[in-house]
């Protein structure tokens, strides 16, 4: 058993020692995550020649053990007989002098030691998750796992929205979702991971590598369950604690607080309840249920029932909708006019299919790739950009100078916008991580934001082209919280949309967000630059990474391909 506790610590020390960072925010980007693989594939060779050369080491030692024990068993039957044998006797001497200081000096001898030093090597040329990788990793996932309610053991189990993807999930894989999440004070992911942990547990006798015992699960449940506001399961589960480590500090200290808060509870109860009844009184009153299907639910379960598709527009709101092929004066267009689908009519969004080539797409993702960088926000105070939770991703810029393909997308952009793409931003080309996503936000820039876009003077963002690059299997949709409206992405298509009315305000109900992509990749790539502007976001899929581009537009130079107004706007676009 000894050995077993030592064993697991070498792999403990291991373990640590393979988690030291070399570039930190893998999880932010999945393109960066298909490198860990590579990693992944160094270290397991590295790892094999190190239990070969230990195997041989040991395959030695023992046939040596072997022909020890059967020479000594010989000369044990007749130990008188066998030393007089002169022979015998030469042979005893050399074991025990020249051969067993060669058996002595193998012992000694650290054969593993020139791989374990690979792996110091590896982690300066090589790209390794860090702790915050694994905690913004476990946080992913438990993010997939509420936006689209899925049930704790069918992940564990491999399986999201009942498709089997990958392998199960261990119980020390369990038991560290659960860990992280009490690392990050979310109790209740913390109790769901807990007690797969311990279901899984009881499944694996034979597993001797689990890093954790009973007891530690034990403790973590019981103090979540008491944050969750059960304090009475807590109380049993510390109990059940204590049957096992009855000696435990922290245990019994737990213990007799929660005894105490119990007893405070029921003395204030009593207190309370003059006559013995609940110290709150039940209403006769009918309680009013929301109705799913009305605007009065917050927005962020609009969010999440409209990434899960469980909230779509109505039939009244689809039936004025239509396909249709267009020009929009464009000469050029005369000789392959471009396939409009109407999403929405007020306000207008619309999706162009076949909006960009393969060749395109290939060529922007592999430009974007070795630059991307976390993406950041615009503080509306300061006006500086930095990074934040609820945009997880890594993004890349590039000038549309930089290759004749870019050029050409830019033009077909303004084909179909009909707006000037002279005062749009660069193209930005975003890859969602694990879980990546973007809540809910708007493209233009509100009137309490006075240092937005400062130092570009081309106005505010008129408008949002998006370019979806890839194909996702599941989730990874564009949702319009108020609209009830999502885009699901498809490979080659564009959406596009006016931030702005024509009077210049910004329109709230353009308001929108990216679902997180539950599997494969999602790129896009997006202009949001004509100031008062059009954002062009490119969408890319891949297997799964989520990578998106936008190219913000802003208003300056569109005084003449958009005229301002005090008019409403009558909902298609002028062009």
């Amino acid at each position: 058993m000894a050995e077993d506790w030592r064993l697991i610590g070498l792999l403990g020390l291991l373990l640590l020692s393979v988690c030291i960072p070399v570039d930190a925010e893998v999880y932010t980007a999945l393109a960066e995550m298909e490198e860990l693989l590579e990693t992944e594939s160094v270290l397991i060779n590295n790892l094999e020649g190190y239990i070969r050369v230990q195997e041989n080491k040991l395959s030695f030692l023992k046939n040596k053990m072997d022909d020890y024990q059967r020479e000594h068993a010989d000369a044990s039957s007749d130990i008188t007989a066998y030393v007089s044998n002169p022979i015998n006797a030469y042979l005893l001497t050399k074991r025990l002098t020249t051969d067993w200081k060669q058996v002595e000096n193998l012992m000694e001898h650290d054969v593993g030691a020139e791989f374990v030093q690979n792996i110091s090597q590896y982690r300066n040329i090589m790209k390794f998750p860090s702790e915050e990788d694994l905690n913004g990793a476990a946080v992913a996932l438990l993010r997939l796992q509420d936006t689209y309610q899925l049930d704790t053991s069918s992940v564990a189990r491999g399986k999201l929205n009942g498709i089997q993807y990958s392998t199960a999930m261990s119980s020390d894989d369990c038991f560290e979702l659960g860990r992280q999440s009490y690392v990050n004070h979310d109790y209740h992911h913390t109790v769901l991971w807990m007690n797969e942990a311990m279901s899984r547990m009881l499944e694996e006798p034979s597993n001797h590598t689990q890093s954790f015992t009973k007891a530690d699960i034990l403790e973590y449940l019981a103090f979540s369950t008491y944050k969750e506001g059960d304090i009475e399961v807590a109380l049993t589960m510390t109990n059940e604690l204590l049957q096992l480590l009855p000696h435990h500090e922290r245990a019994n200290g737990n213990k007799r607080f929660y005894e105490k808060e119990i007893a405070s509870r029921v003395q204030l109860k009593k207190m309370k309840g003059d006559d013995g009844s609940d110290e709150m009184p039940k209403s006769d009153l009918p309680v009013a249920k929301s109705d799913a299907s009305v605007y009065d639910m917050s927005e962020r379960r609009s969010y999440n029932m409209l990434c899960r598709g469980e909230l779509k527009p109505s039939p009244r709101d689809l039936r004025p909708l239509r396909c249709r092929y267009v020009t929009n004066n464009v000469p050029f267009l005369r000789l392959g006019p471009l396939k409009l689908e109407e999403a929405h009519k007020e306000p207008y969004i619309v999706i162009y299919h076949d909006a960009m080539y393969d060749s395109e797409m290939d060529l922007i993702k592999r430009m974007a790739r070795p630059r991307f960088r976390r993406a950041t926000v615009q503080n509306s105070i300061t006006g500086a950009l930095e990074t934040a939770n609820y945009r997880i991703s890594k993004s890349a810029w590039l000038k549309t100078e930089e290759d004749r393909v870019i050029g050409t997308v830019v033009q077909r952009t303004a084909d179909m916008t009909g707006l000037d793409m002279d005062s749009a931003e660069e193209l930005q080309v975003v890859n969602y991580g694990i879980g990546g996503h973007y809540e809910p936000h708007f493209d233009f820039a509100r009137k309490e934001e006075k240092r937005a876009f400062e130092g570009l003077n081309l106005g505010n963002r008129i408008a949002t082209v998006l370019f979806y690059m890839s194909d996702v299997e599941q989730g990874g949709a564009t949702v319009f919280t108020s609209l009830h409206t999502a885009l699901v992405p498809r490979k080659g298509t564009a959406a596009f949309w006016m931030n702005l009315h024509r009077d210049g305000e910004g329109d709230v109900r353009t308001r929108h967000a990216a679902c997180p992509v539950l599997t494969g990749t999602k790129w896009g790539m997006s202009w949001e630059s004509i100031r008062n502007s059009i954002n062009p976001l490119i969408n890319f899929d891949l297997p799964p990474p989520k990578i998106v581009s936008n190219k913000w537009i802003h208003e300056r130079g569109q005084e003449f391909r958009r005229p301002c107004s005090m008019d409403e706007d009558h909902g298609e676009f002028a062009i």
